[in-house]
């Protein structure tokens, strides 16, 4: 039997929109939609009010109808809800998360939305946050038992406190983390993989270091009496940041992409 909220759902699109929207996904995006507004919201840390105010902003695409005509939501809402509130984390305004959205391309799958959401998360401060095991809970979006806690805690995403049930927590590493506490290979291969990561990503931070360091810095130091030049340093130290990390998740991305294909096309 539908619940109050499923029931809301079902009359909430015009069956022309239903239509035009099942036609527009792929069919295999079509067969992944499996969760009710309530699973949703529960799945993303929000209520269900938040999602239904983001679907009249137009921040979320509308459900699939399924039998029943009741709305089913699929990896890409939970992923544009994952994006939305981690832009919300940020400090952008509604009126400016929806600027952002609308330059994205309509057809972005669960998969690219988290890389934009990583890009973003990268902004955030290097704060941990003291909360509550029910609000630890709630941000992930789900239980955790304290196998998963364990588990985080070697992640390092979060750290116990003295206090009963309160946790120190890295905000942007949670979301990942949790996902990790899903995937199906052994826990020593997350944290192998995870060393591995920070080896390769912590020594091209210090060839980049030098780099900027050696061919930028130090001609920039020979010229400090040229207003032009300080004003032209002033800006690429400003966007320096942004444009490396946007480029080194590019190139991983393309570098992980080739390599996984050759690997497992010579088995």
């Amino acid at each position: 039997m539908a619940t109050e909220t499923e029931a809301q759902e079902q009359t909430r699109q015009p069956a022309q929109e239903q239509t035009q929207e099942q036609t527009r996904q792929p069919a295999q995006e079509r067969e992944q939609p499996a969760l009710t507004v309530d699973e949703l919201a529960a799945r993303a840390g929000v209520t269900v009010r938040t999602v239904r105010f983001y679907s009249t902003r137009g921040l979320l695409p509308p459900p699939v109808i399924g039998p029943r005509r009741v709305g089913r939501y699929g990896p890409e809402h939970l992923s544009r809800l994952a994006l939305i509130e981690e832009l919300q984390h940020q400090g952008m305004t509604l009126a400016a998360i929806e600027r952002y959205l609308e330059q994205l391309p309509p057809d972005l799958s669960a998969h690219d939305l988290a890389i934009h959401r990583a890009l973003v998360a990268t902004w955030a401060p290097d704060s941990a946050q003291e909360v509550s095991r029910a609000e630890l809970e709630r941000r992930a979006g789900r239980a955790l038992a304290d196998e998963d806690l364990d588990r985080l805690a070697a992640m390092e995403v979060l750290a116990r406190t003295e206090a009963e049930d309160t946790f120190r927590v890295d905000p942007g590493l949670l979301r990942l983390g949790v996902q990790l506490l899903d995937v199906p290979i052994a826990h020593e291969t997350i944290l192998a993989a995870r060393t591995v990561l920070l080896e390769h990503t912590r020594s091209a931070a210090q060839e980049l270091t030098r780099l900027f360091r050696d061919e930028v810095w130090s001609p920039y130091r020979e010229r400090e009496s040229d207003p032009e030049h300080v004003a032209a340093m002033k800006s690429l130290s400003a966007h320096m940041q942004p444009l490396v990390l946007q480029a080194l998740v590019t190139a991983f991305q393309r570098s992980l992409k080739q390599e996984l294909r050759a690997a497992f096309r010579a088995e």
